[in-house]
């Protein structure tokens, strides 16, 4: 697709991680670039405030949703559901409400991506509340493609990235599990937010692409 400087992007989940990976590569092109998040003032539960945002924003060309990244884990029993339900709210919903609130604003033969993970398609106990949440954006994703074209509507689905997400553990600690996840990887590598951030450029820069998951996972899907 053609930047111009009227072309208008926005990221949500821009500030931190993937999201502000992308930012930083669409910042390189022409046109306007906007970044919203909790950190901005966007919360994206509250779906009111986002039609507010994108209301203010008016026209816009690509919209880029990554926020919402933490969820439980363990076994079923011992999932915290109100935690499990703040999860869905963020990634899930606030998605959605992103979805509906830019859909009146995207220009034709704009953009929507979605964030899910490689967890959607991979069956791993102690996850289901990841599973669950992404293989509904995935899902979701091929119904938005149908329902707002010409608006092109596609998901990107990372595996383990190396981000700031991590930043609580020790240092020794984070570099064992990546270095162990590497290993295990096809790709032997785990990826790096910049990777990431080029299948979201992917899918902006491919007209013929909608409806479609990108994987980047390293092979996680076939290791």
């Amino acid at each position: 697709m053609t930047f111009t400087e009227d072309t208008v992007s926005v990221v949500i989940g821009g500030t931190s991680g993937i999201g502000h990976a992308v930012a930083d590569r669409l910042a390189a092109r022409p046109g306007r670039l906007v970044t919203a998040s909790r950190a901005t003032g966007l919360d994206v539960v509250d779906a009111e405030a986002v039609a507010a945002f994108f209301d203010d924003l008016g026209s816009v060309d690509h919209v880029i949703f990554t926020a919402g990244s933490q969820a439980p884990g363990g076994p079923l029993a011992g999932i915290d559901l109100a935690a499990a339900h703040a999860a869905f709210d963020v990634k899930f919903w606030g998605a959605v409400a992103v979805a509906q609130a830019a859909a009146r604003h995207i220009r034709p033969g704009g953009t929507l991506t979605l964030t899910s993970g490689f967890l959607a398609r991979r069956a791993t106990p102690g996850a289901l509340v990841k599973t669950a949440m992404n293989a509904a954006l995935e899902a979701s994703t091929k119904v938005l493609a149908r329902e707002l074209a010409p608006v092109r509507v596609n998901v990107v689905s990372p595996g383990l990235t190396d981000t700031e997400a991590y930043a609580g553990m020790s240092d020794d600690a984070r570099r064992s599990m990546l270095d162990g996840a590497a290993a295990r990887l096809p790709a032997g590598r785990v990826a790096q937010p910049g990777d990431v951030a080029a299948g979201f450029l992917f899918v902006i820069d491919t007209p013929s692409v909608t409806g479609a998951v990108i994987d980047i996972d390293g092979g996680a899907l076939i290791a």
